[in-house]
């Protein structure tokens, strides 16, 4: 099995002198998905929670709904593939959107019409300082991040403790292996608030409302098209989240606007 870091060594100029260093980098490398004997694509992807990244793959583009689905799913004996074997016929689709995700990821070409969810009616309700500390909790998850650095941390909490965490170099890859952990190992709570390192754009937007989360925080900044997003969705969106302070996109009654 690959591993997801990588020793490297490096040459530093820094104040007209030279240095050099030993040190650990983050692996990217193309991982194929099979589904029922047929290819369908191929990920950018950092080789770890391989399994999670293909069965959430397949929920968050409404292939599957429950993971009953899935009568086996393994990594290739070289770790480039994932097998996933359905207890159903499941069409590909004809053809894929390139998205703006880092490393290029992609997703179905009707990524505007899906999913059909509305989280408008959630009551959920969360004190504006309770994100700053979920904010700190992401970080503190990030045990790959720590070792080497250029790796994206996405997690889903119930606002008191994260439940499931996963990191990769494509941020979106990170929302398809929270939905394959959270189905593999059936953790699915009542609260589910999602937090990431990662820029939200359209379809990060998107895994959250296939993932049921009403709130969804992020480090860095929404795209226009996923404020448009949130807004039909009835999601939470906030981003620019650091410790004492946030920025709030959409549906802002959830943290007391």
């Amino acid at each position: 099995m690959n591993a997801p870091q990588k020793s490297i060594h490096y040459e530093q100029y820094e104040f007209q002198k030279w240095k050099s260093f030993d040190a650990e980098t983050i692996v990217e490398m193309p991982v194929s998905l099979t589904v029922n004997g047929e290819v369908w694509i191929s990920f950018m992807c950092t080789p770890v929670n391989l399994e999670a990244l293909a069965v959430g793959f397949l929920f968050n583009e409404g292939i599957i709904q429950k993971m009953d689905e899935v009568e086996d799913v393994r990594v290739c004996e070289h770790g480039d593939n994932v097998d996933v074997w359905l207890n159903h016929a499941a069409e590909q689709p004809t053809s894929w959107r390139r998205t703006s995700g880092c490393t290029g990821g992609v997703t179905a070409v009707d990524l505007l019409a899906k999913p059909n969810v509305s989280l408008s009616g959630n009551r959920l309700k969360v004190e504006p300082d309770a994100i700053g500390q979920m904010v700190e909790m992401l970080f503190e998850s990030q045990s790959l991040y720590r070792e080497t650095g250029g790796v994206h941390t996405s997690a889903l909490t119930d606002g008191e403790k994260i439940l499931v965490s996963a990191e990769d170099i494509g941020r979106h890859n990170t929302l398809d292996k929270i939905a394959g952990l959270c189905l593999m190992n059936d953790i699915w709570p009542e609260i589910r608030i999602l937090i990431t390192t990662g820029r939200i754009s359209s379809e990060m937007l998107q895994k959250a409302a296939q993932i049921n989360a009403p709130i969804l925080i992020s480090r860095t900044s929404p795209s226009s098209l996923s404020i448009e997003m949130a807004e039909r969705y009835g999601i939470t969106l906030i981003g620019y989240a650091r410790k004492h302070r946030f920025n709030v996109y959409s549906n802002g009654e959830r943290v007391g606007l």
